[in-house]
């Protein structure tokens, strides 16, 4: 039996794929096992958000008595709460993979 060029083509063209949808798997794998390692961490955020204590920490900082310079990026209603939304789509994004 004789290979034909069409059949060459062919391999070579799905072999490219094989390749570049590998890589994507093991890079989408890394980055589920650090976020994973995040997700304690997004809770504990989530709590802090919707706590007595961050109403209290944001007044604070309205009213500028934390020190100048000190980064704060928690306190801003649009970043925190972001975050937490772009969490709840990941794991969204995540679960509707299992369904493919």
């Amino acid at each position: 039996m004789k290979v034909t060029r069409t059949q060459i083509n062919r391999v070579e063209r799905y072999e490219k794929i094989f390749d570049e949808v590998s890589a994507a798997a093991k890079q989408l794998s890394a980055s589920l096992d650090e976020f994973e390692k995040q997700l304690p961490g997004a809770q504990k955020l989530d709590a802090y958000y919707t706590g007595s204590e961050w109403k209290k920490d944001f007044a604070a900082d309205e009213e500028g008595l934390f020190p100048p310079g000190m980064k704060r990026g928690v306190l801003s209603e649009d970043g925190i709460y972001n975050l937490l939304e772009e969490i709840r789509e990941i794991k969204e994004r995540a679960a509707a993979l299992g369904n493919m």
